[in-house]
Formats: structure tokens, sequence, C-alpha cells
């Protein structure tokens, strides 16, 4: 029985990544970001359950890339697609539940470039399956952390009192750029620390200490504002480990 608890925790990550595509595309972005972060929590839940039980295998491993197809790949697609939608119409406060790009059959093909981020993330998820340098580190963003970027856009915008901040949301050439960078960035040759410990010492751990101590500031400061940029800084932080670690060679 032991062998299937991280499987059925890997389809809790699925069944919210569904949820959540309901509520994104709805325009309920609260909502679809609430059932995403479970999810996501669920999908590092499954591979500690799987560790702990030690009952790791290949179809665990699977099974896992397919819920994150949708938690972190069709998810983030559809909330841009919603973010590139020209609105008078989509409304972020709830007021209105379907979106734009559907009504009266008008179609506006602009807002499906959103969807390269489901695209990027499928073909993401599938290098990493067949990828053996990525079991202590990451090579790419890994596609929560493009994710949690991506569901953390309309929530600024909803809650922003920063003028600067809602017109550049508002720009669809700037979300239009995010959407490539991102899809980029999950695919690109670029190494990223993993936030698993093998021991806890500062000095072998510091940047990971940096990285959460900081992160924790500003999620307390600057609330959704700071999921965009603490991912930011982990790519940053990233870059300069890995010129750190190129000059002691």
């Amino acid at each position: 029985m032991k062998k299937h608890i991280p499987n059925l925790i890997t389809l809790g990550n699925l069944f919210c990544g569904t949820i959540a595509t309901i509520f994104a595309v709805h325009g309920a972005f609260g909502l679809a970001a609430f059932f995403v972060v479970l999810g996501i929590f669920l999908d590092f839940f499954d591979g500690f359950a799987a560790r702990l039980l030690n009952v790791s295998g290949e179809l665990g491993k699977q099974l896992d890339s397919l819920a994150d197809m949708v938690t972190s790949g069709v998810v983030p697609g559809i909330v841009m697609m919603n973010l590139l939608t020209d609105k008078n119409g989509l409304n972020y406060f709830g007021e209105e539940t379907t979106a734009t790009y559907f009504k009266d059959l008008d179609i506006e093909l602009f807002p499906f470039f959103g969807l390269l981020l489901t695209l990027g993330a499928c073909y993401r998820l599938a290098k990493f399956n067949i990828d053996t340098r990525q079991t202590d580190s990451f090579i790419g963003l890994p596609t929560p952390a493009m994710s949690l970027f991506v569901i953390a856009l309309p929530l600024i915008k909803m809650n922003t009192e920063i003028e600067l901040v809602y017109t550049v949301l508002n720009n669809r050439y700037f979300l239009i750029a995010i959407t490539l960078l991102l899809t980029f960035l999950m695919n690109a040759e670029l190494p990223l620390f993993s936030l698993k410990f093998k021991e806890y010492s500062i000095k072998n751990n510091l940047i990971k200490y940096l990285f959460l101590v900081v992160s924790l500031a500003m999620i307390i400061f600057l609330q959704y504002l700071s999921i965009p940029l603490i991912v930011t800084l982990y790519i940053v932080l990233s870059v300069i480990s890995n010129f750190n670690k190129k000059k002691v060679v």
C-alpha cells in the first residue's frame, strides 16, 4: 500500500491543477492561485514521501510530470492569455466570469501568445524526465517557479496602488516579452541551485540561506509583488553562484 502513497499525493497535485484551470478560465485568479500553490506544495511533498518511504520509481516520475503539466503548464498559459486579452471586458475583481476572447465568438488571436508558456513547460518537463544531470540542481527555470511568477501578475494588478506597476502590467508588449523570456528560461542551459539541503552548514549553503531570508523579507513587505521578484532573485543568485564556481575552478 505504501508504494501508492506518493502517487496519490501526485494525483492531488493534478486535482488542484484541474480546479485551478477552471478558475483561471473564468478569471477567478485568486482561487486559481490558491490551488496552484496547493498543487505545488503537493508536488514537493510527493517527492519527499517517495524518499521517506523508499518507493521511488519510473511510474511516479512520469506521473509527477503529467500532473505538473496541468498545474504549472496549462494554468499559467491560461492566466497569461487572460492578461493579454484587450479587455474592457475581463474584470479582475470577479464582476465578470467569462473571458472575453470567446465572447460572441469574436475570437481575438493575440492573447493566444500566452499559451507559449504551456508549450515551453511541456518541452521542459519532457526534457527533465530524460536528463540525468538534474538530480541535485536544475538546468533551466523549473515550471513551478514560472507558474508562481505568472499567477502573481493578475493578483499584483488587483492589489497594487503603484500606478507604474499597474501600467506595466497593462502593457501587452511587456507581457509578450515576459512570456518569451520565461519560455526561454525554462529550456535554457542555465544551472540553477536547488533548495534541497544535504547538510545545513552556513558555509556550504550561504546562497540558499541568503535566498530564503531575502525572500521571506520580500513576502512580508511586498506581498504579491514579492513573487516575481523572488523568482528573479533566484535566477540572479544562481548566475552569481555559477560565476563564482567557475572562478574557483
